[in-house]
């Protein structure tokens, strides 16, 4: 091929653009594969099914077009499912204008019954593709469920659509002795069960329906083909109107109950399901978020303090001229917004991370030294125990005319800050520069839906970081409900929380934010036992009976 010939087949293929036919997976934004969040990053253009969209939004770059996908058919809806949209024409339309695509549909393109199609329309104007595979909804969720579709044995494995099966396909899954693997709809499973009875199977044949799979909704039962009509009617989960749900029922010996108890690894996470309030500032709260979705946690994360500039900036300014002319031997952070505050006004000056050389820089815990080190500047001295003012303190290092050219401190702190590492930097001998660099205040109260899920007990657990979450909380969105779990960061933290009116369950072993979660996870896992050996279903708090007693529980 000529070097002319080449360059416009290069042009006429990022003329019309490109597509990327991706699997989102069943429910669960971490069974994305790295290849699908990569071609994310690159799209101009998501064009997404409605129940995958906040799957894979949030991996997608800043400024993407998310056109709507439309429906067509009308009809559909009154099943709650559309089945005909018209993606293939916004399809066409982005990638005929030489935007990048990404088209993805929930599971697997290969199992899409549209997807095929669509990438039959683009290989027809010569459009140039290419398909992530995802994980198949049918293989994910048993998987999500703990129903391993083979075993050493290798029996065979079904894969049955109950909406589009023929009679011929029921009757040979029907005489065979494999596992079935149905999706059909929550309303419909019983039918399904039954068509595969009167294909041969034998009623006392283990039964799984899994709905809403690998998510934190997930909800799994078991029961037999001739029973599972009874057991979603007795769950109270049938007659409903949210019948047309669709799920993943596997129906063969090892999907028997017995074995589900003991490999049915996500839905007994510790906090499975748990509705968890997280009253911080938006900044602080995403690492607590991430540990509690580990949990199996369902974090709502809503801001109870704001972070605004000191109301007289000349403070702040003369200190951090001061950090550039020598004025100071350490710097002592005490928050994650202590070092914002100090990146900012850094950057309004021109200046970065190399302003600190020569200057010994302290933080109080874990996560102020990551923000530090995130900022190019590894702290001198964190606490090797407690991670508060008291165990810097304890590590703090007293002033030493000999070998400290410099007895000056910087502090940047909030406006209501503690005087406690103050007081104790004195006594060791240094002058401090006690700064507010930030005021802490109330934040706008949430939507009344948040407001009313709160006091109505929608809520089956609460942490609270500091004194000021509790005050703030209860002050623009009101008092948690009794039945709401209240876990505490420590002692001064609980009192106040009495001190409100609220009865405290976990208490923290240590003030970290992490050690509150693991505390909360272990109350967790304890309550799941207790109901196991007293022989009761495993509930989350919101669904206990209003007024319940509960034990404060310190890890």
């Amino acid at each position: 091929m000529s070097p002319t010939t080449a360059s416009k087949v290069s042009s006429a293929f990022s003329a019309c653009g490109h597509v990327t036919f991706l699997g989102a997976g069943p429910g669960d934004p971490g069974l994305l594969t790295l290849r699908a969040v990569e071609a994310l990053a690159g799209a101009d253009v998501l064009i997404a099914e409605p129940d995958v969209l906040d799957v894979v939004r949030g991996h997608a770059r800043a400024g993407v077009s998310t056109p709507e996908l439309t429906v067509v058919d009308d009809a559909s809806m009154t099943a709650g499912v559309p089945v005909l949209r018209d993606a293939t024409n916004l399809v066409m339309e982005a990638a005929r204008g030489g935007k990048r695509v990404v088209r993805a549909v929930s599971g697997d393109p290969g199992l899409d019954g549209n997807a095929g199609a669509e990438m039959l329309a683009c290989a027809a104007e010569g459009i140039p593709f290419e398909v992530v595979p995802g994980v198949a909804t049918a293989v994910g969720v048993p998987a999500y469920a703990g129903v391993p579709l083979r075993d050493a044995e290798g029996a065979d494995v079904r894969f049955v659509d109950a909406r589009t099966a023929s009679e011929r396909c029921w009757a040979e899954v029907g005489s065979s002795d494999g596992t079935v693997v149905v999706s059909t709809s929550l309303d419909a499973v019983a039918a399904a069960a039954g068509e595969l009875v009167a294909a041969g199977r034998k009623p006392d044949t283990p039964m799984t329906v899994t709905v809403a799979g690998t998510t934190t909704r997930q909800r799994t039962w078991t029961a037999t083909l001739g029973t599972i009509a009874q057991v979603l009617k007795q769950a109270k989960v049938l007659p409903s109107p949210d019948g047309h749900q669709p799920v993943i029922a596997v129906v063969g010996e090892r999907s028997a109950a017995a074995q589900r108890d003991q490999l049915a690894w996500f839905e007994s996470k510790p906090l499975f399901g748990w509705k968890v309030l997280v009253p911080r500032t938006k900044e602080q709260a995403a690492s607590l978020s991430d540990q509690l979705r580990s949990y199996g946690a369902v974090p709502s994360e809503v801001p109870t303090i704001a972070v605004e500039p000191p109301r007289t900036p000349q403070q702040m300014e003369r200190a951090v001229k001061g950090l550039v002319t020598g004025r100071y031997e350490w710097i002592a952070f005490t928050s994650v917004n202590a070092v914002k505050a100090v990146r900012e006004k850094f950057e309004e000056y021109g200046l970065d991370a190399r302003a600190f050389a020569g200057i010994k820089v302290a933080a109080v815990g874990e996560q102020t030294a990551r923000a530090l080190v995130e900022f190019g500047v590894k702290p001198d001295l964190v606490p090797s125990g407690e991670q508060s003012a008291a165990g810097l303190l304890e590590d703090w290092p007293p002033y030493d005319p000999v070998f400290d050219p410099i007895d000056r401190v910087f502090l940047p702190r909030a406006d209501i800050a503690t005087e406690t590492l103050v007081a104790g930097l004195i006594e060791l001998g240094w002058e401090v520069d006690d700064v507010t660099a930030y005021r802490t205040v109330r934040a706008s109260p949430p939507p009344a839906e948040t407001r009313e899920a709160i006091k109505g007990g929608g809520f089956d657990a609460v942490l609270f970081t500091s004194s000021s979450t509790v005050r703030n909380l209860v002050g623009i969105a009101g008092k948690p409900h009794n039945v709401t779990v209240i876990a505490c960061i420590g002692p001064a933290t609980a009192k106040t929380a009495e001190e409100h009116g609220l009865r405290v369950d976990v208490l923290a072993p240590e003030p970290s934010v992490h050690k509150l979660a693991e505390a909360l996870a272990e109350f967790g896992v304890r309550r799941r036992q207790a109901a196991l050996e007293a022989g009761d279903p495993v509930t989350r708090p919101s669904e206990r009976r209003p007024g319940a007693r509960r034990r404060r529980t310190t890890t």
